[in-house]
C-alpha cells in the first residue's frame, strides 16, 4: 500500500498576507514606469512662471483688443453708411411721390378735358416700372409730361441704386459683427485664463504682473508739478494739451475697448488725449503709428506716441525723462512707466 500523506496545512493568515503583498506590488507598479523609473506628479509652476504666463496672456489679449477696436471702427462706419443710405433713399422716395403726384395732376387735367392718356394710366398704376417701359409713351406725351416722367424715371433708378448699396452694407455689417464677436471671445478668454492663474498667487506675488521689467512708477510720484513740467517741454500747444490730459487720467482703470472719459485701453487713452487737444487719431495702435511723422527713440519729446512689440499692439504717450503714460492691462490702472518696460517698436510725432 502506498504511503498516504496528510495534506499540508495552509498557513494561518497566509491568504491575507498574499493579498496584502499583491496590493503592495500593484501599488508599486503604478508608481513605476518601464525600467523601474518612478513617475512623479508634474511640478506646480512657480510664481515667476505664473507671472510670465499672465503677462503673455495680457499681451495676446491686447493684440486681440486692437483687432477688436479696428473691427468695431469698421462696423460703426458700415452702420453709419447704411443709415445714410436709408435716409437718402427715404428722401428720394419722397421726391418720387411728389413726381407721381405731379403726373396725377396732369392726368386729372386730361380727364377733365375729356380723356386720359393711356400712358398716364400706366404711370398711375401700381407698377411704375412697367409704365416707364411703355415704348409708345414718349411719343404721345407732351413736354410737361415728359419732364415729369423723366423725374420719376431718375428717382426710381436712384432708389434702386441706393437699395443695392444698402444690401451690400448690410452684408458688410454682418461680417464685421461676426468679426467683432471672434475678437471679443478671444479677449475675454485670455483675460479669464489670466484671472484664473492670478488667483493662485498671493497679493505680493501678483505685484510684479504686467510690469515688463518689473519696474513701476506710482501715481504718487507723478504730481501736478511734474505734469506741468512735461507739458512745458512739449514741442507745441497741442502736444502739451495731450500730455496734460494723460496726467489728469492717472489712476483711471484699464477696460479693453474703452476710450474714456473714465476708463481706457492703451490706444483709447492716446486717442482721447489728442481728442482733448483738438486732433482726431485713428482708433487702433497699428493705425496710430502712421498718424504723424516717425521719430527715433533719441528724438522723443513729450506728446510723442511710443509703440511696443513687433505687432504694434501697445501704445503710450511720452512725457519725458525716458517715461510714458499708458494704460497697461487689467492688472494696473493708467500710470507713468519707463519706456524700456516693453520691447520698443517705434514712435510718432502727431503734431
Amino acid at each position: 500500500m502506498g504511503t498516504h500523506r496528510r495534506p499540508r496545512q495552509r498557513a494561518k493568515g497566509g491568504g491575507r498576507a498574499r493579498t496584502a503583498a499583491t496590493i503592495t506590488l500593484a501599488g508599486a507598479a503604478t508608481a513605476t514606469g518601464l525600467g523601474g523609473t518612478t513617475v512623479q506628479a508634474a511640478p506646480q509652476p512657480t510664481a515667476a512662471q505664473v507671472r510670465a504666463k499672465v503677462d503673455k496672456l495680457y499681451q495676446e489679449a491686447e493684440v486681440a483688443t486692437e483687432k477688436y477696436n479696428g473691427a468695431k471702427e469698421k462696423a460703426d462706419a458700415a452702420e453709419q453708411r447704411l443709415e445714410d443710405l436709408r435716409d437718402e433713399a427715404a428722401r428720394k422716395e419722397d421726391r418720387l411721390n411728389s413726381a407721381r403726384e405731379a403726373l396725377g395732376s396732369v392726368a386729372a387735367a386730361q380727364y377733365r378735358s375729356g380723356g386720359l392718356d393711356p400712358a398716364l394710366q400706366l404711370a398711375l398704376s401700381s407698377d411704375p416700372d412697367r409704365y416707364l417701359d411703355g415704348a409708345a409713351f414718349a411719343e404721345r406725351a407732351g413736354s410737361r409730361q415728359r419732364a415729369e416722367v423723366g423725374r420719376v424715371r431718375k428717382e426710381l433708378r436712384d432708389i434702386e441704386q441706393l437699395r443695392g448699396a444698402a444690401r451690400i452694407e448690410v452684408t458688410s455689417l454682418k461680417s464685421r459683427r461676426a468679426e467683432l464677436k471672434r475678437h471679443r471671445d478671444t479677449v475675454t478668454g485670455k483675460l479669464a485664463e489670466a484671472r484664473r492663474l492670478l488667483s493662485r498667487l498671493t497679493a505680493e506675488e501678483r505685484a510684479g504682473v504686467g510690469t515688463g521689467t518689473g519696474q513701476r512708477v506710482s501715481r504718487a510720484s507723478s504730481g501736478p508739478r511734474e505734469g506741468l513740467s512735461a507739458s512745458a517741454q512739449a514741442p507745441n500747444s497741442r502736444a502739451a494739451a495731450a500730455v496734460a490730459y494723460a496726467y489728469q487720467k492717472l489712476g483711471s482703470p484699464y477696460v479693453w475697448g474703452a476710450t474714456g472719459p473714465n476708463a481706457f485701453d492703451c490706444s483709447g487713452l492716446t486717442q482721447a488725449a489728442y481728442r482733448a487737444a483738438g486732433i482726431s487719431l485713428p482708433r487702433t495702435t497699428y493705425a496710430q503709428i502712421d498718424a504723424g511723422r516717425r521719430v527715433g527713440r533719441s528724438e522723443l519729446l513729450p506728446g510723442d506716441l511710443v509703440f511696443f512689440y513687433s505687432g504694434i499692439s501697445h501704445v503710450g504717450i511720452y512725457v519725458g525723462n525716458g517715461r510714458m503714460i499708458h494704460a497697461p492691462n487689467p492688472s494696473a490702472p493708467v500710470r507713468v512707466a519707463p519706456v524700456d518696460e516693453m520691447p520698443f517698436a517705434g514712435a510718432t510725432r502727431v503734431v
